[in-house]
């Protein structure tokens, strides 16, 4: 049996019948995840083909979850179901749901709480190479806080009493020290490090 190679790049599996699906969900994971490498299957035989105990996470679709349900029973913790409904009573009741059929915002805090129940505080997201090394500035904090919650450079600049060429610099600051560009991974970040609470974004 192959054992995950803790020098690896952290990795994720998505496993979907649907190839548009599977692709959809591979792209949203990238762009939310930057630091994980996502993987994606058609069926749970080629997951089971390539070494499924190597992944941190799988994110599988209902039906194969369903066909192969003694498996994805013993990996609950690291099983994801994907649903495209809200619906409690449309959800299997012994893993954890996500649903698909939401925008990327929405997404990221169902990612975000998810984590959060399981792991308090997100403790167990992995981050970019180099994240930990480098420290953001308590005004660089500040920016970040209001950015991940939506404002725009305009009204961070009104909020935080400086100027709009000054919030541009931050936010560039930012991405270079922490080494991601999406406002996804800027969310993860944020919230798993105490400096956003995730209850003040879910509205």
């Amino acid at each position: 049996m192959r054992k995950p190679d803790m020098q690896m790049c952290p990795r994720l599996a998505v496993v979907h019948p649907d190839v548009l699906a599977a692709i959809g969900m591979k792209s949203l994971l990238q762009n939310v995840l930057p630091m994980m490498e996502v993987v994606t299957f058609g069926s749970f035989i080629e997951l089971e083909s390539n070494h499924p105990e190597t992944f941190m996470h799988y994110f599988v679709s209902m039906s194969i979850v369903l066909n192969n349900r003694a498996f994805f029973l013993d990996n609950r913790r690291k099983t994801i179901v994907l649903t495209t409904s809200t619906e409690p009573n449309a959800q299997l009741s012994d893993f954890h749901c996500l649903c698909t059929a939401v925008n990327e915002k929405v997404f990221v805090q169902q990612l975000l709480q998810l984590e959060q129940s399981a792991h308090a505080h997100g403790a167990h997201f992995p981050h970019p190479h180099g994240m930990r090394k480098k420290r953001l500035s308590d005004r660089e904090i500040e920016v970040l806080a209001c950015l991940v919650k939506g404002k725009t450079n305009k009204e961070i600049a009104e909020e935080l009493c400086i100027g709009l060429t000054t919030v541009i610099s931050h936010r560039k600051n930012i991405q270079e020290k922490l080494g991601v560009k999406s406002v996804s991974a800027l969310t993860i970040f944020a919230v798993t490090h105490g400096y956003v609470d995730l209850n003040d974004m879910v509205k």
